[in-house]
């Protein structure tokens, strides 16, 4: 029987087949996925080197933060110390918590999945590789300039949190505040990017077979944690928004004087800085529990379980974000419901904990380095997790509030719940990337020094909080009995990094980065990324048909490499890897993918040019620059829309699939409604921002000048919508003229952009003035953000034009258009609602 995607799933039976594959279909692989040489490898996409890539990138950012952290606790070991001046001081605190919470920890969990989720769902690649390419990139090169700024004095110094009023203008004239807010603005759209990439290929790369019951618990812990990122980071991306405006040209979001409220910050940043927490231990999570299953050598206990815990994790923690803000005068029903959620919330984590608890006992542990890394970041994270539920009950908070105890809770937290967790998955995935296993010796000394490191700094803070000591000071008086715990601590960090460079001393000597020939399951593991594998992945990709094919299926690994599974070749000649249904992971279409490509890399280059440029003042060097990002993001696109001349490949046993599809099918499409939800988050945080500023400075807002705008506003919007719908219609009609379409869709590309601008005259000759109050800010901004999706719009015309040109907008139907229509369709809808918000409330 076929099932509702018209693949008939008994063809799968079919697998594995009798007889092996020639050998020359390997070569011809290895050709197609092969690397380029030299300083090529930059234009590299493949996820074996881009994930490398980030891997170490990421915890390049995990050692300078480190150093950061070491000058810190010189400086405050003894009273009165001279090691750094009191702004040297604020900028290395900022500049270590903004680190290892944005350039080390967030890009961390994705490198790591951009590295190991291809091989664990047996796919070729990612489904869009360059994407993943430019989302390195973008971090790479923005993070390092964003880093190089604490050398020339320029480093941003009011905290990783950046509240207003310190951050405004007023109290912080420099640019060291633009600093973040443009470069961490820009650092979170890489994070988006890869967050988009990681959800469609968990959904739509998964081998033949690989049911959602049957997919890696990891790859459930990075489709939550993908979600999350996307629900969360565009809060904070408005946030950072809106605080460089107000900068820059003095639109009052969050000055109180003026209609704004500094506490719409708090909540901005809130809902992203708390979400984040388990955005970093989601994943990490997933790591322990493909871990603990081979450690302990038997079936996770309660799959299922964890895997709803993750789920209610999610959805629990975008209801905790003010239990940051319980000093801050909030009703006391807000403090009673944050109260309980952030309580709540512990349930799922200790679900997790005693599942992995039970199947070490029911098992038969090894105990060697991953083991011990994952008990001790089990230990520390429930002393970390015992102190978060203290935190969370209201009386204790605003004892402890902004001391000591916070910062030892919330590195308990992050380090037992991610830092160690992450060295474990070092040391037992480095099989498939290193010629060399690390060294088990080495490994027990980094582990113990860091163990014993990590308690002895934090512990005693717990105790110089409780005795006073308030967080972000550079020095203290003596005789407020701080100095015993400030000098433990100091030396207890200065252990822990002798931990971490006992592993960077494994890595000089053991780790040898390889493709091929690589150390193998050491630990063995029952999951698909122990496959043999090249740059292609693996030599065909295998029906699943249990959660550990490994351990149920000894044969596996033999039937994979001599090709007796689907794909073991390259039929179009190209790269390919199979698209599958989200929920049972049935065969759809084969997807063509694009090869390696400069245009990501110099995208990215420009894209971080950008905004640095604007950072400095450089208007004009940085608006240039963010042309030639658009033209080589536009130029990188162009490659992608493929159709080859074989319509339908055989990909083995005679099973026959499309190279080309359309419509809500496609993985394109997928991530085109993804990035819709990205958008409408922002712009749900600026409905928000609204609303917030219409609730608590009422008296600052005026009536709307009547509904006049909407009558020509809603009409424009209505037909910008009906052309774009139009010219998808019109391209199916064999009688109409090759350009019509095209000409439609630049129609209402125009039509959008006229409906905006038609909004902003009417506005203007209101007397509502952007930088006279809160209202008029925050009009303007929800109008400026469908005015950047207009903008994009006409791009998006004109990149249909420059297709249809040149014969590439095929018939009846076309991704790219589908895909820009969508857009244009979704920016006229938002534009028709702001018009109707910013009218429906006044005075």
């Amino acid at each position: 029987m076929r099932s509702e995607t018209g693949f008939d799933p008994a063809l799968l039976d079919r697998f594995p087949t009798s007889e092996p594959r020639p050998e020359g279909e390997v070569e011809e692989l290895k050709r197609i996925w092969a690397a380029p040489k030299g300083w090529g490898l930059l234009t590299a996409v493949n996820n074996n080197y881009v994930g490398f890539f980030y891997v170490a990138t990421a915890f390049l950012f995990f050692l300078l933060a480190g150093i950061l952290a070491l000058v810190v606790r010189v400086q405050l070991a003894l009273p009165l110390q001279g090691v750094l001046p009191q702004e040297t001081y604020n900028q290395f605190f900022t500049m270590h918590g903004t680190v290892m919470m944005f350039l080390f920890a967030v890009p961390m969990v994705e490198a790591i999945g951009v590295m190991l989720l291809p091989q664990m769902l047996a796919a070729r690649d990612l489904p869009f590789p360059r994407l993943s390419a430019y989302a390195f990139w973008a971090y790479f090169v923005g993070g390092l300039c964003f880093f190089a700024s604490l050398f020339v004095g320029l480093a941003p110094d009011g905290g990783w949190f950046m509240y207003p009023p310190y951050t405004s203008l007023t109290y912080s004239p420099g640019i060291n505040a633009d600093f973040w807010l443009l470069g961490i603005g820009f650092i979170e759209i890489s994070a988006i990017a890869g967050a988009i990439e990681i959800i469609v290929g968990v959904l739509r790369t998964r081998a033949p077979g690989m049911s959602l019951a049957k997919m890696p618990v990891y790859a459930w812990a990075m489709l939550v944690m993908a979600v999350m990122i996307i629900i969360a980071f565009p809060a904070v991306i408005l946030g950072t928004l809106l605080l460089e405006i107000e900068r820059a040209f003095n639109w009052p979001f969050f000055d109180p004087t003026r209609g704004g409220d500094a506490l719409l910050w708090q909540h901005l940043f809130w809902f992203f800085g708390h979400p984040e927490v388990y955005i970093i231990f989601l994943p990490a999570s997933g790591l322990v529990s493909m871990m603990v299953v081979a450690l302990a050598r038997a079936p996770l206990v309660g799959h299922s379980l964890i895997v709803l815990a993750f789920l209610a994790t999610g959805f629990i923690s975008f209801g905790v974000w003010a239990h940051h803000m319980f000093t801050t005068g909030m009703p006391n029903i807000s403090v009673g419901y944050f109260s309980a959620a952030s309580m709540a919330v512990s349930v799922p984590a200790g679900i997790q904990i005693f599942s992995w608890i039970a199947t070490f006992a029911v098992g038969k542990p090894r105990y060697n380095v991953p083991t011990l890394f994952v008990i001790g970041g089990l230990v520390t994270f429930v002393l970390g997790g015992l102190t978060g539920v203290m935190v969370a009950m209201v009386p204790f908070d605003w004892q402890a509030h902004d001391s000591y105890f916070i910062v030892a809770h919330l590195h308990y937290v992050l380090i037992g719940g991610m830092v160690f967790p992450l060295f474990a998955a070092f040391y037992y995935w480095t099989g498939m990337t290193s010629s060399r296993p690390l060294s088990e010796r080495l490994g027990q000394w980094a582990f113990w020094l860091m163990f014993v490191g990590m308690q002895v700094t934090f512990l005693p803070m717990h105790l110089t909080g409780l005795m006073g000591m308030p967080r972000r000071v550079y020095t203290y008086l003596p005789g407020r009995e701080w100095e015993v715990t400030n000098m433990i601590s100091t030396v207890g960090a200065f252990v822990l990094a002798a931990g971490v460079l006992a592993f960077l001393v494994d890595l000089a000597r053991n780790f040898r980065f390889t493709v091929d020939d690589d150390a193998g399951n050491v630990y063995g593991g029952g999951t698909l990324e122990w496959l043999p594998t090249g740059l292609y992945s693996t030599r065909s990709i295998p029906v699943v048909r249990s959660r550990e094919p490994l351990w149920d299926d000894p044969k596996i690994c033999e039937d994979v490499e001599q090709g007796r599974y689907l794909l073991p070749n390259a039929p179009t000649g190209l790269r390919e890897t199979i698209i599958t249904s989200p929920l049972r992971a049935e065969p759809e279409y084969l997807q063509i993918m694009p090869g390696p490509s400069p245009w990501p890399l110099l995208a990215a280059i420009f894209t971080a040019g950008f905004f640095l440029l604007l950072t400095v003042q450089a208007y004009t060097p940085g608006f240039v620059s963010g042309v030639l990002a658009i033209l080589c993001t536009l130029r990188w696109l162009w490659d992608t829309d493929r159709v080859v001349k074989e319509a339908e490949v055989d990909v083995g046993a005679g099973i026959m699939l499309p190279t080309y599809v359309t419509g809500p099918r496609t993985h394109g499409w997928w991530a085109m409604v993804i990035l819709l939800i990205v958008i409408g988050m922002i712009f749900a945080m600026a409905v928000f921002s609204f609303l917030y500023l219409y609730g608590v400075q009422p008296s600052f807002w005026i009536a709307p000048a009547g509904w006049q705008g909407a009558a020509v506003t809603l009409p424009l919007y209505a037909l910008a919508a009906g052309l774009a719908l139009g010219s998808r219609v019109m391209l199916a009609r064999e009688a109409t003229q090759l350009w019509t379409p095209g000409v439609l869709f630049l129609c209402g590309s125009v039509a959008l952009a006229a409906a905006v601008g038609a909004d902003i005259a009417f506005w203007h000759a209101s007397g509502l003035r952007p930088d006279a109050s809160g209202q008029g800010a925050i009009v303007y901004m929800l109008l400026t953000l469908t005015g950047l999706l207009a903008f994009i719009g006409l791009l998006m015309a004109g990149y249909i034009a420059a297709r249809n040109s040149r014969g590439m907008i095929v018939r009846p139907r076309n991704n790219s258009l589908d895909l820009c229509v969508l857009f244009v369709s979704y920016a006229a809808g938002q534009g028709a609602l702001t018009t109707v918000l910013t009218r429906a409330f006044g005075a």
